[in-house]
């Protein structure tokens, strides 16, 4: 009986599963978003969490439990100068997961963590007035190339059909014309 046993365990042993928490908090902590499958979603949920909490406190202990986790001192001083101040006021709760559906290949539930104060570049920036953008330039139409002027045979014209020949020089097999 499994009584009081907590957490998945995604079909990996637990050195390899805490190698992947590991792996997918640093990517976390890097770009502040990351897709993934929603089990692994909801189980590093909580680790991501412990350690943004951690960063709120500061003190050199914390520090080094987050390093444990996020083995990067530059990411580790992220989470400890970008992300915590952050949530400062904020109690916890700190990341979201939003359900993408199935995955195309194998139909594994897909998800989003990400965290719910992120910094995005595209969102930030206000839309522009519609009549205050520029009417885009025409480009100059470039006027038609002359034919290069080879000296091929009229049978390797576009048309016409293709000639194989033997070493003797004599026509052996036509191939038909391609449709346009």
């Amino acid at each position: 009986m499994r009584h009081g046993m907590r957490g998945r365990k995604l079909g990996r042993t637990s050195s390899h599963r805490e190698a992947l928490f590991r792996n997918q908090l640093q990517s976390l902590v890097t770009s502040e978003r990351i897709v993934t499958t929603l089990p692994k979603a909801k189980e590093l949920r909580p680790i991501a969490e412990r350690v943004i909490t951690r960063g709120k406190h500061g003190t050199v202990h914390d520090r080094r439990w987050v390093l444990r986790w996020v083995l990067s001192r530059d990411l580790v001083k992220k989470v400890f100068d970008d992300i915590a101040p952050r949530f400062a006021d904020r109690p916890g709760g700190y990341l979201r997961i939003v359900k993408l559906g199935p995955r195309k290949g194998d139909g594994a539930e897909m998800a989003v963590l990400e965290l719910v104060e992120r910094e995005s570049v595209t969102t930030d920036k206000p839309e522009p007035p519609k009549e205050a953008k520029a009417p885009k330039k025409e480009k100059p139409k470039k006027e038609a190339k002359e034919p290069k002027k080879t000296t091929a045979p009229k049978a390797k014209e576009k048309g016409s059909p293709k000639e194989h020949k033997t070493k003797e020089g004599s026509q052996k097999t036509r191939t038909p014309r391609k449709a346009v």
